[in-house]
């Protein structure tokens, strides 16, 4: 008789979408924090188990930080597309009117989730707080560089000192989000993005 051959086995393909599960533990972290989000949360949300969520994302913690570097490029994607622009002047008016859009935009849960989600934790979740630190002082950081390109271009004046700008400016989209979750209209973020934007050495 001739040697039968076992077929060979391969796992059983994936029955949900990495990216809409991604998707949806990103509005549960969105709307109730990193500490105020439960495993039994994230499972419903994403619709698989606690086996599919650790083997395809890993732990709570890990998952989190696949969601915010999705959130970096999904939702935030404003902010590389600003760093872009020809000009300083171009590029703060698209930051800050871009937050406003973004901020007032009713399909996500209101404010930033890099302030929504991991502000505020415990010791238990250190690791997240301090990413998170790192991940604002990054993003604090490439518009520093920004505003220094454009002052050894000529494009902003001098006498200004560009990494306070950059900050300001940061401060400024912070204090928006804080506003929009407090209830604030796109029509009073406008105005006082206009306020700002008078008030910046550009």
């Amino acid at each position: 008789m001739g040697r039968t051959t076992n077929p060979v086995k391969t796992g059983r393909p994936r029955e949900f979408s990495e990216e809409a599960a991604l998707d949806a533990a990103m509005r549960v972290f969105w709307e109730k924090g990193y500490e105020g989000t439960s495993l039994d949360d994230l499972t419903r949300a994403m619709g698989i188990n606690r086996s599919s969520l650790y083997a395809t994302f890993g732990d709570k913690e890990k998952l989190f930080t696949r969601v915010i570097a999705q959130y970096s490029e999904g939702p935030l994607a404003f902010i590389r597309e600003a760093l872009q622009r020809a000009t300083a002047q171009a590029v703060v008016e698209h930051l800050l009117r871009s937050t406003v859009s973004f901020l007032g935009d009713s399909t996500h849960p209101r404010g930033c989730l890099s302030l929504q989600g991991g502000l505020a934790c415990g010791s238990s979740a250190e690791g997240v707080k301090r990413a998170m630190i790192e991940w604002r002082k990054h993003g604090l950081k490439q518009l520093e560089k920004r505003m220094l390109r454009a002052q050894k271009g000529g494009d902003l004046r001098r006498d200004v000192d560009a990494k306070d700008l950059a900050r300001y400016i940061f401060v400024v989209m912070n204090g928006l989000s804080v506003q929009a979750v407090n209830g604030a209209t796109q029509a009073e973020m406008n105005r006082t993005v206009k306020m700002a934007l008078r008030s910046m050495p550009l």
